[in-house]
């Protein structure tokens, strides 16, 4: 039967182990938990940091002076640019205009609306005319028997027709609508509508023409 015999390494571990005593620590390890004494840092240069924080200071307020010189000579000149003769600012000036447009605009849209009702009743108006002058009756001289058509721009209207005798005077009248008559149109009156639709600019268009026909009185 085989013994077990100790190694020496064994045999000293764990006496030293058994005495208490602790392996000894490394002393390469770095020393990562070590403080920084800022003020042992800073303290030899503070007289330098404070010199170059003074110059930074003067340069910056000797460039700010200068900026505020140059802004103050432009604003004089944007000034002297802006004003009118009276010595209104720019701003003045503006709202001036601005108002005077929203003026413009409000009499605008006044004469808009005005002019949209102008142009519905010009449309209603009367605007076209058309007249046939003619003479129906041998025992009458001259053609003073007349057929008148009037028409609106929607060519609503009426034809007045006059026939003339030396018994007396008729006169009929025949509502339009879009050009179309209630009933039969004759001849002349036929010709007063087509010559009241070709007129334009409110110029009438006028016919004189002699028509003697067998038609009584």
């Amino acid at each position: 039967m085989a013994r077990f015999v100790p190694r020496a390494k064994d045999t000293i571990g764990s006496r030293a182990e058994a005495a208490g005593d602790r392996p000894p620590a490394r002393l390469d390890r770095p020393l990562e938990d070590a403080p920084i004494d800022l003020n042992a840092l800073i303290e030899p240069r503070i007289g330098a940091v404070t010199a170059v924080l003074g110059v930074f200071l003067i340069v910056a307020l000797i460039l700010l002076a200068v900026l505020a010189r140059r802004v103050s000579r432009l604003q004089r000149r944007l000034g002297a640019l802006t004003r009118d003769d009276r010595g209104h600012s720019l701003e003045s000036i503006l709202e001036g205009h601005l108002e005077r447009v929203l003026a413009v605009d409000r009499e605008l849209d006044d004469l808009a609306a005005r002019t949209k009702l102008l142009e519905t009743n010009g449309r209603r108006a009367l605007q076209r005319f058309g007249l046939v002058r003619y003479n129906p009756f041998e025992e009458t001289g001259g053609n003073q028997s007349f057929a008148l058509a009037l028409l609106d721009a929607d060519e609503h209207g009426f034809i007045v027709t006059s026939l003339h005798a030396r018994s007396g005077t008729r006169i009929y009248a025949r509502a339009l609508t879009g050009g179309r008559a209630e009933g039969a149109l004759s001849d002349e009156e036929t010709e007063a509508l087509r010559l009241a639709r070709a007129a334009t600019g409110g110029q009438p268009l006028i016919v004189d023409r002699t028509r003697v026909t067998a038609r009584g009185a």
